[in-house]
């Protein structure tokens, strides 16, 4: 038994055996389709009553189901729309206030220096 060697020696893995003894990867997409019925169609789905599939990216109301709720997306549209103004706005105050603390920061430290210089020379005066 070594004192310094490395005790831990694990076993070999057993090779490993085909990945898929399937042969369906050799069917093309369409004969797959057909055989084992991969058309899923169209996801959809229902959210407070109201059904959705989804087309080209995007959830979008089936027909019919969002008929009395169309001003209230419309309502929420605008809000949103609005929010959005005010955001970028307050957004553009914020960036001149930042500019103008920045300004105002240097003009002090500018004030400072010319503060300090005039101190120091009126000492030598002295």
């Amino acid at each position: 038994m070594p004192l310094f060697g490395n005790t831990f020696s694990p076993k070999k893995t057993p090779p490993r055996k085909c990945a898929s003894l399937s042969n369906l990867h050799l069917l093309d997409r369409s004969t797959r389709e057909v055989e084992l019925g991969l058309e899923y169609g169209v996801p959809t789905m229902n959210l407070a009553g109201q059904s959705l599939k989804f087309e080209n990216g995007q959830w979008v109301a089936e027909s019919g189901s969002f008929t009395g709720d169309r001003r209230e997306m419309q309502r929420l549209r605008k809000q949103n729309q609005q929010l959005e103004e005010e955001n970028n706005l307050l957004r553009l105050k914020v960036d001149i206030l930042l500019d103008m603390l920045s300004e105002t920061t240097a003009e002090s430290h500018l004030m400072e220096k010319e503060l300090e210089e005039l101190k120091n020379h009126s000492r030598r005066k002295k």
